[in-house]
């Protein structure tokens, strides 16, 4: 079977399982001894590689930087596939393998690894929308089977999708029949997560949380929250009900794909 031929179909089908995680193809050459597809999130890496002189067809994976993969590659499987003797048969073997190892719990976990070692920037906080979601057990308690059930089968953990199935009609309940206290109690923790959250978990409270609380008790709600989240929930409610494009990615000052040949060179 044609390598390039055996290669493309291994590669397309790992391509169409880790585009469904939020991966992306890189466009970058290999070299004369190697076919190389690469494929990048935020946090993490995998790549396909085919070594002829060796006739290995390699998966691996290492995490990413903000200048790109950082190299500490580790190989997750390697397979012989010899051009003149082995065939489609094999090259589907190969592709269900490389599939396996980039999907699934074991993946997650890798993700979920890479994903702590990725710095966040300067001008974010550390709290992200699953430890948002998790202050919120200490008002809801039975919150806590539903997260653990979130992280089981989903990752990035979903923070618009579960704070709107799970939080959001805990805390209509809440406003609706608990007291003050209560009331105090989760502007409270909404201050404290807003102050403390990144870009995400601020979005969360303001446009995902508190835009969809019943009118009625937003006077409620303002009495006991900061000037900074009154500040920006009053900036947020502008979007009430409007289709909000997502923000387009800042400018780089060279491409993916640059930077990882400048890497090879």
């Amino acid at each position: 079977m044609d390598i390039n031929v055996a290669f493309k179909l291994i590669s397309d089908k790992v391509e169409a399982s880790l585009s469904a995680q939020g991966y992306s193809k890189q466009k970058i050459k290999g070299s004369e001894n190697e076919l190389v597809a690469l494929f990048t999130s935020e946090t993490s890496a995998y790549s396909v590689v085919y070594i002829k002189d060796k006739m290995h067809m390699v998966m691996r994976h290492c995490a990413m930087t903000d200048d790109g993969p950082d190299n500490d590659w580790r190989v997750l499987a390697t397979w012989m596939f010899d051009p003149d003797s082995d065939g489609q048969k094999q090259a589907e073997s190969i592709a269900n393998d490389f599939v396996d190892n980039c999907s699934g719990a074991v993946a997650i976990k890798r993700m979920k690894s890479a994903k702590k070692k990725k710095k966040k920037s300067d001008d974010e906080g550390n709290a992200d929308p699953l430890f948002l979601a998790k202050r919120f057990v200490a008002l809801f308690p039975e919150l806590k089977a539903e997260i653990k059930a979130e992280e089981d089968y989903y990752y990035p953990f979903r923070g618009v999708t579960f704070t709107r199935a799970s939080i959001n009609p805990k805390i209509e309940n809440l406003l609706r029949q608990g007291t003050k206290k209560d009331i105090e109690k989760l502007v409270t923790l909404l201050n404290t997560q807003y102050a403390n959250g990144d870009a995400d978990t601020r979005s969360i409270i303001t446009i995902v949380i508190l835009n969809s609380t019943p009118e009625d008790k937003r006077e409620e709600l303002t009495q006991f929250m900061s000037e900074d989240l009154s500040r920006a929930w009053k900036a947020a409610l502008k979007f009430k009900g409007k289709k909000v494009k997502p923000e387009k990615p800042k400018k780089k000052k060279t491409s993916m794909a640059e930077r990882l040949q400048a890497r090879q060179q």
